[in-house]
C-alpha cells in the first residue's frame, strides 16, 4: 500500500505534489487545507484520511479534529498540532501531524512520529515538502519529498 502523506497546502495542492498523489493508495492530510476544493481535489485520487488545522474555519466543521485509524494493521493517531496528542498512546505506532511547517520522521517510546513539513505556499523560509510510505506486511517505510525552492 503506498500512501502520500501531507500536510499545510493552505489551499494550494502544488503540480509536483499531485504527481505523488497520482501513485497513493491512501492519502493522508494533517490539517490547515483551507479550502473545501482541495479536500475534494484529493479525494479523486484516493481514500482519504483528514483532520482540521487551525485554519480550518467554519466550512471544515465536520472534518474531525483528530483521528484514529488502522492500515495494514498499522495503528495511526492523526492530529493537526503536536501538542494536542495525547499523553495515552496505548495501540498507536504512528502519530502523523503537521502545523509546524517542519518535517519530523522521529522515533520515540516504540512510535513513529511523522510531520510532513508544509506543500502550500512557502512560509517561513522554510524548505517546501511532503512524504510518500509503502506499508508492507505491517511494515511502514517513509520517504521525505523535497520540493524545490522555485516553486511558488
Amino acid at each position: 500500500m503506498k500512501l502520500a502523506i501531507l500536510s499545510d497546502t493552505h489551499g494550494l495542492l502544488r503540480p509536483e505534489v499531485t504527481e505523488y498523489l497520482k501513485h497513493a493508495d491512501v492519502i493522508l492530510h494533517g490539517g490547515d487545507i483551507n479550502r473545501q476544493s482541495i479536500v475534494d481535489e484529493l479525494r479523486k485520487y484516493a481514500p482519504v484520511y483528514i483532520v482540521r488545522g487551525n485554519n480550518d474555519r467554519e466550512w471544515a466543521e465536520d472534518i474531525p479534529h483528530d483521528l484514529t485509524f488502522t492500515l495494514n494493521g498499522i495503528n495511526f493517531y492523526m492530529v493537526h498540532n503536536r501538542k494536542e496528542v495525547p499523553a495515552d498512546l496505548s495501540g498507536v505506532d504512528v502519530v502523523v501531524f503537521g502545523h509546524s511547517h517542519k518535517y519530523v520522521q522521529e522515533e520515540r517510546g516504540g512510535i513513529l512520529w511523522l510531520n510532513p513539513g508544509s506543500c502550500g505556499p512557502r512560509r517561513f523560509h522554510q524548505e517546501i515538502t511532503m512524504m510518500t510510505a509503502d506499508l508492507t506486511e505491517g511494515t511502514l517505510h517513509v520517504e521525505k519529498i523535497s520540493i524545490p525552492h522555485e516553486a511558488k
